[in-house]
């Protein structure tokens, strides 16, 4: 498995991916997130296994602090353990960096709850740990992980303002 800096076709292949897997209630413009990567500020990486795209993790860089902003595997390749492989591919890639992700909060009446419960069940046995920081992300309940390493209200709420500017981190908020 390799995971590399998407280029052409590849961006091509993410974004359908992107739209497939999240909510739009979830999803920031893609565009956005390119020209972001171009200016640094995020990483648009394509997960190949065999020369094979399997998957996207796209991250937001803010000092020593690296969120996992969208990671998921091609509907048709899931329950493989690409997903694994490819979480400690990224945590590796940012070795030495505060590592941290964003998933939905548990809730008896949401819709998707065992989705929910499946995907903090894969973090949690993939080595990411609860912070008990809990943020509403434009207007989504969200419960923050890390990679075992502390991270602040503060500092998480600086990131957004340094990757989607001031006015947009006006909607991150502390629950």
């Amino acid at each position: 498995m390799e995971m590399k800096a998407a280029s052409g076709r590849e961006l091509r292949w993410m974004k359908k991916i992107y739209l497939e897997a999240f909510p739009k209630s979830e999803r920031k413009p893609f565009g956005m997130m390119k020209y972001r990567a171009r200016q640094g500020t995020m990483e648009l990486f394509v997960i190949k296994e065999e020369r094979r795209p399997v998957g996207l993790a796209i991250t937001v860089l803010y000092q020593d602090l690296v969120l996992l902003d969208y990671f998921a595997i091609d509907r048709a390749v899931r329950g493989q353990a690409y997903g694994s492989r490819a979480l400690q591919l990224l945590k590796e890639h940012y070795k030495g960096k505060r590592f941290l992700l964003e998933i939905e909060l548990l809730d008896d009446r949401a819709p998707n709850q065992e989705a929910r419960i499946q995907r903090k069940h894969f973090y949690l046995k993939n080595g990411m740990k609860e912070t008990g920081l809990q943020v509403c992300v434009f207007q989504v309940p969200m419960e923050v992980l890390t990679d075992g390493s502390s991270v602040t209200y503060e500092e998480y709420h600086e990131l957004y303002r340094d990757s989607i500017g001031a006015f947009f981190a006006r909607k991150v908020t502390r629950l």
